[in-house]
């Protein structure tokens, strides 16, 4: 704008303009202004009075902006100079304190007593920094409640508006779920922070149970609507699949590429929203999660953290109710159940990891398999069914059989339901190991999840039931084996099962009760417990053992009872009866050293340890991890080693009878050698009944029992003989003495078949055979040498007094 060359004025108004200032003193901004809205000498007259106008009106505003922001600064300055005040005050007393503290330490270092310094070291000091660190703990904590409280509040009111829009009956909308989401943000902040004070302060107890009930009653209202909306929104997508084509006719149908998840047909803002549903879902069961852990640390909190996929849980649950329409038509035939449950799992667990495993990856849900959630939650959902339907039903009906006394079809529908059940799983097992899917539980929880038999954890009085009715029908088929006189004959060895048993030379019987008790233990593999098992063991294969072991005992107390075993048909009819038991325990030997037998015995001292019974400080370690089987296998030990024992003694006492007129003819070990025989006559008797008897076990007996059997015997000869001839103060001149060893050289020869060297089996009868060798001087030299004279000539089994009654008896010339 050029400036007119004089001022102009409007002297004929009555307003008085006054004349602009120099053009010097104008800035930049203001020219910039007038030169936009003057732009020339009319609008001087014109625009300039609603220009002034304008600019009044907004220095007005500007003026009343200016004192509102005047007033709120001079608020400010008063709060900050109350804070500083209060600071300042602080400052202060700190400061008269250390003054204080400066003079006392002055006086008392210009004063001779330590004392006074001890004394405000030891105690002001220590006061004045427990005050500072009171006073930061008391600001820390008035932040962090803060801090809590406006999260809770947040958390809080969006709770309150989820909640509203749920009144008004909103439809799933993004709102509501963008709100939910904020929510759980904000949940997850809150958790952070009340984890941090666990760690840091925990002794802010009373702080974290207060933010706790609050989160909890926000959750209270938070999970269940979020779980609502999913499940109207899955419903919206058409799941679950229609269930009419899958007929009884189609459910053995191997193929399922013909099968299409629904949620694969899902497109556009739908996927979206079921994608952020499933998502809310997973996150809020990880906050769950850190939750938990943060409130039962130190606890066995492994149990409680592990649960179930809920987003799964939801697809899993609309299948089985619209299931249960088809499961009411078989309730007689549960086979169909079975199958149609293994088809869903089998059908849609490929789908189901494609399309959700990377959302769960996504909510940072670590430890879970998409495969894996939906195979137990379909195995669960089953076992949830068996035990409230159809268990039941089969419970009362096997009742009814008790109270009536007939048995009849309640206990093969239960054997056929088990039957379908062990199937069941063991095809679950092999879907689940051809699925790829890597287990993340301990095997024994993992089996579990997927294991129909899991019905039986907590109603262990079916299980009970279930053992029952194993062990009778069971011992109804070994009752009519052991009743067959083939199974117990040794010449049908051929059709035996026991491989590698030859040796032990069992009847078929063993073979019989080892396939009898296989098939048991079989059945009871698939429990998902390890107590469930062993109990399942107890109940069942000891029973069935101690019904062999007492049959086993009949037998021989039969035979015994009969002849006192003095007959080769009794003896027989015992060594059979050692073999069966013998092939027996070798296998269950076996199986004892077998995983499934050691992590009962190992559970079982895990139970006896955890309940405070027992006290295993005197026992080995082997007796620590022994389980039912092993102490049955105990028990049949020692009735082999009894009877084993038995065997020998009855052939001492024949071999005793046999030769009794031989050992009272004292007469005999003064005579001279008769001519032409090698062994006295009397004593052929005994010889012949004794290898006779040998003869017969050997042919009938098992090797190792057999071994037992002569070696006993020896020891018991050896026994009999040294205190029948050798100490009986019978006189031997030569001609006894040669007739002596002959006789003996006869009877070790009957033991030589089975050893070397005999002899060293009858260790006195052989040392009192040397002595009665040795010359007259050195029996001489041998009295009055002691001790030192029988180390020197190796007699060791005969005591000092037994060899000088044996050298006194010596008769020479």
């Amino acid at each position: 704008m050029t400036r007119p060359a004089s001022p102009m004025t409007r002297t004929e108004h009555p307003t008085r303009i006054l004349p602009l200032p120099p053009i010097s003193s104008l800035s930049r901004t203001t020219l910039a202004c007038l030169n936009a809205k003057l732009t020339a000498d009319e609008d001087l007259h014109h625009l300039a009075p609603v220009l002034v106008s304008e600019l009044r009106t907004e220095c007005d505003s500007l003026d009343r902006s200016l004192s509102d922001l005047s007033h709120h600064f001079n608020q400010l300055l008063a709060d900050y100079s109350s804070h500083s005040n209060q600071i300042g005050s602080n400052f202060e007393a700190i400061r008269c304190k250390l003054s204080d503290l400066r003079s006392s330490t002055v006086s008392s270092a210009s004063s001779s007593s330590d004392g006074g310094s001890g004394r405000l070291l030891g105690e002001e000091l220590p006061a004045l920094a427990k005050e500072v660190a009171r006073v930061e703990a008391v600001r820390t904590y008035a932040e962090t409640a803060l801090k809590l409280d406006t999260l809770v509040g947040d958390i809080e009111d969006a709770v309150s508006v989820t909640l509203n829009r749920t009144l008004r009956r909103h439809q799933f909308s993004n709102n509501s779920e963008d709100t939910r989401v904020s929510a759980i943000r904000t949940l997850k902040l809150t958790e952070a922070i009340l984890s941090s004070i666990a760690k840091s302060n925990p002794q802010w107890t009373r702080l974290v149970l207060a933010v706790d009930h609050r989160v909890d009653r926000a959750l209270a209202v938070l999970r269940p609507q979020a779980v609502a909306d999913h499940r109207s929104l899955l419903a919206s997508l058409g799941w679950p699949p229609s269930l009419s084509s899958l007929n009884s006719s189609s459910l053995d149908v191997k193929g399922s590429g013909e099968v299409q998840n629904p949620l694969f047909t899902v497109e556009g803002d739908l996927k979206h929203q079921y994608c952020k549903s499933f998502l809310a879902l997973c996150s809020l069961q990880e906050l769950q999660r850190q939750r938990k852990s943060r409130q039962l640390e130190g606890h066995n909190r492994e149990v409680a953290l592990r649960q179930p996929l809920w987003a799964i849980e939801e697809l899993v649950n609309p299948i089985f109710i619209d299931s249960q329409h088809h499961f009411s038509k078989w309730i007689d035939k549960p086979e169909f159940i079975f199958a149609l449950v293994y088809k869903i799992t089998r059908d849609y667990v490929d789908s189901m990891d494609d399309l959700l495993q990377p959302l769960v990856d996504e909510a940072l849900l670590s430890g879970y398999s998409c495969r894996e959630e939906w195979v137990s939650a379909m195995v669960t959902s089953l076992s949830t069914y068996l035990a409230k339907e159809i268990l039941p039903m089969y419970v009362a009906q096997l009742e009814e059989e008790s109270i009536s006394g007939i048995r009849s079809q309640p206990r093969i529908s239960w054997l056929h339901l088990i039957d379908l059940m062990i199937s069941f799983d063991k095809r679950i097992q092999s879907l689940v190991a051809h699925s790829g899917i890597l287990v993340s539980l301990p095997e024994d929880e993992n089996q579990h999840k997927i294991s129909s038999l899991s019905v039986f954890c907590d109603r262990p009085d079916w299980l009970d039931l279930w053992a029952e009715i194993e062990l009778s029908d069971t011992i109804d088929k070994l009752k009519q084996e052991m009743e067959d006189e083939r199974s117990w004959s040794t010449k049908s060895l051929g059709a035996a099962l026991l491989s590698g048993q030859e040796d032990s030379k069992s009847p078929p019987i063993s073979s019989v009760i080892l396939r009898l008790l296989s098939y048991v233990v079989d059945r009871c593999r698939s429990l998902p417990s390890i107590s469930l098992r062993s109990r399942f063991v107890r109940l069942t294969c000891v029973p069935i053992i101690q019904k062999f072991l007492d049959c086993l005992l009949l037998r021989c107390l039969e035979a015994e009872g009969l002849t006192a075993l003095t007959d080769d048909d009794a003896l027989v009819k015992v060594a059979i009866s050692l073999n069966a038991a013998r092939g027996f325990v070798s296998i269950l030997k076996e199986w004892c050293e077998d995983v499934f037998f050691l992590e009962m015995g190992l559970d079982q001292v895990d139970q006896l340890e955890t309940s405070g019974v027992g006290d295993f400080s005197g026992r080995s370690m082997e007796a620590k991890g022994e389980n039912d089987i092993v102490k049955e296998v105990d028990k049949l030990e020692r009735f082999r080693v009894e009877w084993v024992e038995k065997l020998s003694t009855v052939i001492l006492r024949g071999f005793d009878a046999s030769c009794r007129d031989y050992m009272k003819n004292r007469k005999q070990w003064q005579e001279k050698g008769e001519e032409g025989w090698g062994v006295s006559r009397l004593f052929l008797g005994a010889l012949e009944y004794l290898q006779g008897k040998l003869s017969v076990l050997e042919e009938n007996l098992n090797a190792m029992d057999f071994v037992s059997v002569w070696r006993s015997l020896a020891s018991g000869l050896d026994q009999f003989i040294c205190g029948g001839i050798f100490l009986s103060n019978v006189k031997f001149n030569d001609g006894g003495v040669k007739k002596l060893s002959n006789d003996l050289e006869v009877l070790f020869g009957v033991f030589c078949t089975w050893c070397l060297r005999p002899e060293g089996f009858f260790p006195r009868t052989s040392e009192g055979l040397k002595l009665l060798k040795m010359e007259k001087k050195l029996l001489q030299n041998g009295l009055a040498g002691g001790e030192r004279w029988l180390k020197d000539n190796r007699i060791s089994h005969l005591k000092a007094g037994e060899v000088e009654k044996i050298v006194k008896n010596r008769v020479f010339g």
